[in-house]
């Protein structure tokens, strides 16, 4: 799947089958649900989990817990704006 069928996968009910919890995490996002999006970021503990688990943070804002996320994820926080990080953040894991 690339970036822009899954950006239009956002108008279906549920996230692709295939997507990994931070992929999922974004998608939530897409659709407005930030609680879903963070429950699913959280679930995966590794980089990419942590790192959209940071870009949602910095969405919210709370700038000082989205610098602890971006630590973890070993990145350095983002600087653009938000639909920026969330399409090069899709895009990364979708060419995962």
């Amino acid at each position: 799947m690339d970036l822009p069928a899954f950006q239009a996968s956002v108008q279906q009910e549920a996230p692709p089958a295939s997507a990994s919890l931070p992929l999922q995490a974004l998608w939530w996002d897409a659709k407005g649900d930030w609680d879903k999006a963070h429950e699913c970021a959280q679930a995966d503990p590794g980089p990419t989990g942590a790192a959209v688990h940071a870009y949602l943070h910095r969405k919210e804002p709370d700038l000082a817990n989205a610098r602890y996320w971006y630590n973890r994820a070993g990145r350095a926080p983002a600087v653009g704006g938000l639909d920026q990080e969330w399409d090069a953040l899709a895009a990364e894991l979708l060419a995962g």
